[in-house]
């Protein structure tokens, strides 16, 4: 399984392509727990209060959330991060028969 990356809330606060990276590294691994846990660092890189107004998300909602999202608060916290999320195929080795 692949770990995280160390976590420097300052280096996230306001910077969406810090954002972006740190969080399609946590996408790009699978591990819904990992990708969870990022999404969490990346709120609390915000600060909750502020991060709540931003997004419009009670902060006591996200409290209990942060485990277990739904896709409707995952994608509102990605609009508050100033980033969106994508969809690419994987690249699979091609198999010469």
């Amino acid at each position: 399984m692949r770990k995280a990356r160390v976590f420097d809330a300052a280096k996230y606060r306001d910077n969406p392509t810090a954002i972006a990276e740190y969080l399609n590294d946590a996408l790009s691994s699978g591990d819904s727990v990992l990708i969870a846990k990022a999404i969490g660092n990346m709120v609390h890189a915000q600060g909750m209060s502020r991060f709540s107004r931003k997004s419009g998300i009670n902060r006591e909602y996200l409290y209990r959330v942060s485990g277990n999202p739904k896709l409707a608060t995952v994608v509102k916290a990605l609009l508050a991060f100033d980033v969106q999320l994508s969809v690419k195929p994987i690249r699979r080795p091609v198999v010469l028969g």
